[in-house]
């Protein structure tokens, strides 16, 4: 297959998928090898860019997938406003930067930094799709242990984890790790409203809050 027509190949699969597909995946499908794979791919992102197109092509970790361009975003969602999820609260972005910069972890273990039970608002992290369970704690009632997913990457305009702005150091028993989690959270807001897809064991925590 000849260089622009593989191109035009991942370009077809990628907006086929509405979704991230796997490097892996790309690779059986239009039969090259990962290198070709991610030669390809940088090819696309940059004419994109260079181009100003309404699209982007993003890497998320091991996967690639069609977007909109963050500069779009404000005539997209006035454009599909009934079709906008609606926005993470405060106390969801804290929920998922706890579980984001240490994860795997599980939910007692967000309680227990946050103060608060915070079983309402993993759940709603795992219907947006944006957490989900990895497996179980290897103690005495093995609780479920969760981590963010790709949508999470996907959503927040980030390739990897390893984009995550960095979190100052601070001890939990300081008492201070909230706090210090404040400004990756307001970070977080920032990404959450800059991007647009295509497609559209805890000690006594307080009571359970609403959202």
């Amino acid at each position: 297959m000849e260089l622009k027509e593989l191109e035009a190949a991942l370009e077809g699969v990628l907006f086929a998928a509405g979704e991230p597909v796997g490097v892996e995946r790309l690779c059986l499908g239009l039969e090259v090898d990962r290198a070709t794979i991610d030669a390809v791919a940088q090819r696309l992102m940059d004419r994109y860019s260079y181009e100003r197109r309404g699209i982007r092509l993003v890497r998320l970790d091991t996967s690639y997938q069609l977007c909109s361009a963050p500069e779009f975003a404000p005539y997209i969602r006035k454009t599909l406003e009934n079709r906008k999820p609606a926005r993470l609260s405060q106390p969801a972005l804290e929920v998922l930067a706890v579980i984001a910069y240490y994860q795997p972890v599980t939910r007692a273990y967000v309680d227990q930094i946050r103060g608060v039970d915070s079983a309402y608002t993993v759940g709603l992290l795992l219907e947006r799709e944006l957490i989900e369970e990895c497996g179980r704690l290897a103690v005495p009632g093995r609780p479920i242990l969760y981590r963010t997913t790709k949508n999470f990457l996907r959503s927040f305009g980030l390739s990897s984890l390893e984009e995550l702005p960095e979190l100052p150091d601070a001890s939990q028993e300081s008492g201070q790790l909230t706090l210090e989690l404040e400004a990756a959270v307001a970070r977080l807001r920032a990404e959450e409203s800059g991007q647009t897809v295509q497609e559209d064991g805890a000690a006594h925590p307080a009571q359970e809050e609403t959202e």
